[in-house]
């Protein structure tokens, strides 16, 4: 880890909080779809008294089933493409804000491992997207090494608060 990795998701609490005092500045309301990060967005932004003025709701979809029954995620799209994709990520990030009554969501999707990876999509491979209405939306593909599962796991949340500020912006 670098220094400005997060050991933990307390490290990342002062950036949760400036994502939130952005959110509620623009009267906007966020919504998360994770898979990878099992709820830790979320987490990380409800953790800090006040978030219910900028958090609507945190979709957990870690199972491709999920992604379909509770996002709207083409069940043919994750047989074709893999779950761990762009086109999954867009999917996720937009089935959120479309599910939802927030105006911005992000989703991610990735491998924190151990196990898991192959030659294509390595562990620490994670996709990103960040749907807004009435913008097109936006994926990130990150890849944070196999540096092990909580790292990837926060360095992935810190990534996801990170883009919810710039589309904020």
């Amino acid at each position: 880890m670098t220094e400005t990795s997060p050991h933990s998701l307390e490290d990342l609490a002062p950036l949760a909080e400036k994502v939130l005092d952005a959110l509620k500045a623009k009267n906007m309301m966020v919504a998360t779809a994770e898979s990878c990060t099992g709820g830790l967005i979320c987490g990380a932004l409800t953790e800090i008294a006040g978030s219910s003025a900028a958090v609507d709701r945190g979709f957990v979809t870690y199972s491709n089933e999920a992604k379909t029954e509770l996002l709207g995620v083409p069940a043919e799209l994750i047989a074709k493409v893999g779950a761990v994709s762009k086109d999954v990520a867009i999917a996720m990030a937009e089935g959120a804000v479309t599910r939802s009554n927030a105006d911005i969501a992000v989703s991610v999707t990735g491998i924190a491992g151990p196990g898991g990876g192959s030659e294509a999509k390595p562990v620490g491979t994670v996709h990103l997207a960040v749907a807004c209405k009435g913008r097109p939306t936006e994926h990130l593909h990150c890849w944070f090494a196999d540096q092990g599962r909580r790292s990837i796991r926060l360095a992935t949340v810190q990534t996801a608060l990170i883009s919810i500020l710039n589309a904020v912006y």
